[in-house]
């Protein structure tokens, strides 16, 4: 393996990640995670603190002219959230309807996943609660930041952001946005998550719901 082969495979890393969050069991945190590469990795993490586990999907809303170029994102949960880049905003300058109607559609798209991935549960509510965001790991922090920023609007008391690994400078930029950050391996020569995995092949849509039906169980 090498240097940076760090992790197995994505459940090794959940558990490894566990063990660095069992402080946490006594706050009866509820665990999201980030489909669907971070959901093998929440699902260990949920089952060592005994805790919930449920999706948090993140739907970019992209500009006019460029759907890639994201301007905001709509952030699932019991209660969705709108996480606009007002910096972005200003510059593109979208006209309202056309917000609207994408805002629409992105929440209809998390709607269909969660009907395909839980058959249609509906979210645990993050409100009041410790909230621990898990992911298979972060490139450039764009869809944990909007993840980080819905939970916070929808109430979460405290919001643990917590991965196996990341660049270091991106996890800097994160730390506004979380009360705290656990990362196993913060690297400054980071050049993509998957060079950390010995094993990193796509998590297919059977394995999520497998996963979520057994922490459901």
């Amino acid at each position: 393996m090498d240097h940076r082969e760090i992790f197995s495979d994505r459940r090794d890393a959940g558990r490894k990640l566990a063990a660095a969050l069992k402080i946490y069991a006594k706050e009866k945190p509820l665990v999201l995670g980030l489909p669907r590469g971070g959901v093998p990795v929440a699902f260990e993490v949920a089952k060592a603190l005994g805790a919930p586990l449920d999706l948090l999907i993140v739907r970019k809303i992209g500009a006019p002219s460029n759907p890639e170029f994201g301007i905001g994102a709509v952030v699932d949960g019991a209660e969705p959230q709108v996480v606009m880049n007002e910096d972005i905003m200003r510059m593109v300058a979208p006209k309202p309807a056309y917000v609207k109607a994408e805002t629409q559609r992105q929440l209809a798209e998390i709607e269909r996943r969660r009907a395909v991935y839980l058959g249609g549960r509906k979210p645990l509510s993050p409100r009041g609660r410790t909230v621990i965001v898990v992911d298979d790991g972060v490139a450039t922090g764009g869809t944990v930041r909007a993840a980080l920023r819905g939970l916070k609007k929808a109430g979460a008391a405290k919001i643990i952001l917590a991965v196996p690994v990341a660049p270091t400078d991106v996890l800097e930029s994160l730390r506004a946005e979380a009360d705290e950050i656990v990362c196993l391996n913060a690297r400054d020569d980071f050049q993509a998550v998957g060079f950390h995995y010995a094993d990193f092949r796509q998590t297919e849509d059977e394995e999520v719901v497998s996963l979520l039906a057994l922490a459901r169980g």
